[in-house]
């Protein structure tokens, strides 16, 4: 009984200091211009009541790019400059991501596929290239799969619609353990509020392969953006909804023919990459070598050297492989 007393004591200790570190964070101001290409004005529109900050630049046809399930467009910045010689490109924050308004909503699959449909249909986007990785992959896809206007090719990046959404726990030990207690009532949403810094930079870095893939400038500004109100439970809520990602991939069989690219490093096993490849029709696949889940940041040569490729030589990337 003692030990029992102990035990429940400590864990009350451990909720209040949870409660007083996230009363003592201070909610970053949101960047006036982007560090990594100042020329690039930021801009913001309203969607369905939620503002989404997002950029674009360049002249073409357009491009958009969708980033990766608790990051924001900064994810893209080894590549935007580059596209933006041949493409329009447009990149956005979803909501409860970045700068972009949090509100308080379900954080499934349906509701950020809704969200993006209806940015695209404001801002008239069609027939565009589409680029995703991880979610972003998932809803480039199901956009495709409902036809959407927007959506002339697909890009899916280490699409995250495997394992009922667990993904990320494979990243390392230490993500297995801080997602795994999420929906633990008290114990989940206290150690939400207990993230430093070490341990929110150690768990974006399993999603690269690369020594430096992952710079100090953005491993802080991804850190900075959880103290926002509302940010970890909402970030909470997307984890609770990991398994509306797999479930939406029974649409993949209406998708005209999008193209797979994979790092070789990814979260998702060859099984689960095979499998996606036989589900979409005319599917392709290609790897990238020595590189992770944020190909992005890994190796953005290989994702413009893919977009030239889709964009030029039609709807294939060149001959299907497996994943390692």
């Amino acid at each position: 009984m003692t030990g029992l007393i102990i035990a429940v004591g400590g864990l009350a200790g451990l909720v209040l200091i949870s409660y007083l570190l996230e009363a003592s964070r201070r909610a970053p101001t949101p960047p006036e211009r982007l560090g990594w290409a100042p020329d690039i004005p930021i801009r913001s529109i309203t969607v369905d009541g939620v503002r989404l900050r997002y950029i674009t630049t360049g002249d073409g046809p357009p491009l958009v790019l969708l980033h990766t399930l608790r990051t924001q467009l900064d994810m893209f910045q080894h590549v935007v400059p580059q596209l933006a010689r041949r493409f329009r490109v447009y990149a956005l924050d979803y909501p409860g991501h970045g700068y972009s308004d949090i509100p308080k909503a379900t954080y499934s699959a349906e509701y950020f596929v809704n969200v993006v449909a209806a940015f695209l249909d404001q801002l008239q986007i069609r027939n565009a290239l589409i680029v995703g990785e991880s979610i972003g992959g998932s809803i480039a896809l199901l956009l495709a799969a409902r036809q959407h206007p927007a959506i002339g090719r697909v890009l899916a990046v280490n699409p995250y619609d495997y394992d009922a959404g667990r993904g990320l726990r494979r990243a390392s030990l230490l993500s297995n353990l801080l997602f795994g207690v999420n929906d633990v009532p008290v114990l989940g949403a206290t150690v939400a509020r207990l993230r430093l810094y070490p341990i929110v930079r150690a768990v974006f870095e399993g999603g690269v392969e690369r020594r430096g893939a992952l710079s100090a400038p953005l491993a802080r500004e991804l850190y900075r953006v959880g103290n926002r109100p509302g940010h970890y439970q909402a970030f909470m809520s997307l984890v609770h909804q990991w398994p509306s990602w797999e479930r939406v991939r029974a649409e993949y069989g209406k998708i005209a023919v999008p193209v797979l690219l994979y790092g070789d490093h990814d979260w998702s096993r060859p099984a689960e990459r095979d499998s996606d490849a036989r589900a979409i029709p005319g599917a392709q696949m290609r790897v990238a070598p020595n590189a992770g889940h944020f190909l992005s940041l890994d190796a953005p040569d290989e994702i413009l050297r893919a977009v030239v490729d889709l964009s030029t030589a039609g709807s294939t990337l060149g001959p299907v492989t497996s994943g390692k």
